[in-house]
C-alpha cells in the first residue's frame, strides 16, 4: 500500500479547500468566528499499525515562525515507516506550513518526502493578491504558478483551521461536510460525514469523540469509497483520536501514541 495515500487522509481533518455552507440540502455546521483549538508547543503521535504489526509514526506539530517579518505558525507533518516495514518500503516524509495565526490561511507550504524511491521535493508559496500558489520544483529545477481559490487551505493547514471553526453545538447527525484540499498542484474534492458521537477506548483511557466517515474515491487501495474513518476528541482540543481504514484485505489503523501541549484539559475515562 502507498503510505502516502493514507498519511493523506490520516493528517486530513481535512481542503480547492473552501468550506461550503451547503451540502446536498444540509447546512455545514461552520461559523465565520473562531475559538483556538490549539497553541505552539502542540505536539501529536500516532501509531500506525495492520493489526499488531507496526508499519509506521506520524507526528503532527506546531510552533511560531517569522515569515516576512510576521509571526506566524508553523506546523509540521511527519511519517516514517518502522521496523520490518521500513527493510520493504521505506518511507521518509516531511511536510510544513507556514500559516496565518488567526485565519489559519497558508502562507508557505514544503513538502519533502522520499517513498520507496520516489521522491519530491517542492515549495509553494501563496499569493492572495493574484490568487496563485507559485511552486518551486526543488528536485526538477522548475517553476510554475497554479489559480487558486480566494479561500484556500493545503494539506496540513486545513486541518488546523478545521479544528478552529467548525462549530459543535451545530453538528447533527448525518451532516455533511465539503473540503476541498489544494495538494500536489492540483484541487482535490471531499466529503465527511458526521456520525455522531461514540466512546473509544485508548491507552490513555476512553475518550469521548465525534465520529465521522470521510467519503473517498475506491480503488487500487481502498475497498470502497466508506472504508475510512476518522474520531476526534470531543472536547475543546478536537484532536483525531483514530483513523481506521478498511483495505481489500484487512484495515489499518492509526491510533493516538503520544502527546504534549493541548491548549485545553485532555477528557478521558480510566479505563477498567
Amino acid at each position: 500500500m502507498r503510505f502516502r495515500i493514507f498519511f493523506i487522509f490520516f493528517i486530513f481533518f481535512y481542503s480547492k479547500a473552501l468550506i461550503s455552507q451547503e451540502y446536498e440540502g444540509v447546512k455545514a455546521p461552520f461559523v465565520s468566528s473562531s475559538s483556538d483549538s490549539f497553541k505552539k508547543g502542540e505536539w501529536l503521535k500516532f501509531r500506525l499499525h495492520y493489526g499488531f504489526f507496526n508499519a509506521s509514526y506520524a507526528s503532527l506539530s506546531v510552533e511560531e515562525e517569522i515569515l516576512k517579518n510576521d509571526v506566524v505558525y508553523k506546523a509540521t507533518a511527519i511519517g516514517r515507516t518502522t521496523g520490518i516495514a521500513r527493510l520493504f518500503f521505506r518511507v521518509d516524509d516531511v511536510y510544513e506550513t507556514y500559516f496565518h495565526k488567526t485565519r489559519v490561511k497558508p502562507l508557505r507550504s514544503t513538502r519533502n518526502i522520499y517513498e520507496g524511491g520516489y521522491t519530491k521535493n517542492v515549495e509553494i508559496n501563496y499569493d492572495y493578491l493574484n490568487n496563485t500558489a507559485n511552486i518551486n520544483d526543488i528536485k526538477n529545477s522548475k517553476l510554475s504558478s497554479v489559480s487558486i481559490q480566494e479561500n484556500v487551505q493545503d494539506l496540513i493547514s486545513t486541518f488546523y483551521y478545521l479544528r478552529n471553526h467548525f462549530n459543535i453545538e451545530n453538528l447533527k447527525i448525518n451532516d455533511f461536510i465539503k473540503i476541498t484540499i489544494f495538494f500536489d498542484a492540483d484541487n482535490y474534492n471531499f466529503k465527511m460525514q458526521f456520525l455522531g458521537l461514540e466512546d473509544v477506548k485508548t491507552k490513555f483511557g476512553t475518550v469521548n469523540c465525534f465520529k465521522f466517515r470521510p467519503y473517498i474515491e475506491s480503488g487500487r487501495v481502498f475497498k470502497d469509497s466508506e472504508s475510512l474513518t476518522l474520531w476526534v476528541s470531543n472536547d475543546q482540543n478536537k484532536i483525531p483520536i483514530k483513523v481506521k481504514a478498511g483495505l481489500r484485505i484487512g484495515s489499518i489503523e492509526a491510533d493516538l501514541e503520544q502527546f504534549k501541549g493541548l491548549k485545553f484539559p485532555f477528557k478521558i475515562k480510566i479505563n477498567d
